[in-house]
């Protein structure tokens, strides 16, 4: 298995889905980082030579901010949001969709699981 940003990538796969597995490299960023290092796009990582991997290595580390920096600048992000009291930070802090969607019946994965309220008995005269 080849090792970037401190992240194993499967062999078997082909370079630009390979280099996905990094957090922070998206399949339009992995084709870019391998034309630079002028390796076809379909080739499997296995097959990649030491020298091709260290063109790759150097590339994602100047120009790419990925793994525990870029999640660690996110969180940030995320943290001066809430800190400023804006409408984003405040879903956040809710746990609430930031990015305008409806919540009357979707929202799941922000909200969690269902949290049924009972009926109300009605009195017996």
């Amino acid at each position: 298995m080849a090792r970037f940003a401190g992240v194993d990538i499967p062999d078997q796969k082909r370079g630009e889905i390979g280099l996905t597995y990094i957090y922070g490299i998206g399949r339009r960023s992995a084709q870019n980082i391998l034309t630079k290092a002028e390796i076809d796009w379909d080739k499997k990582v296995g097959e990649w030579t030491d020298d091709e991997s260290n063109r790759i290595r150097s590339i994602i580390s100047e120009e790419f901010k990925v793994e525990g920096v870029l999640k660690s600048e996110v969180q940030l992000s995320i943290k001066r949001l809430l800190d400023i009291g804006c409408y984003r930070g405040l879903r956040h802090r809710r746990g609430l969709p930031v990015r305008g969607q409806k919540t009357k019946n979707n929202a799941r994965t922000r909200k969690g699981k269902r949290k049924t309220v009972a009926n109300k008995k009605k009195a017996i005269k």
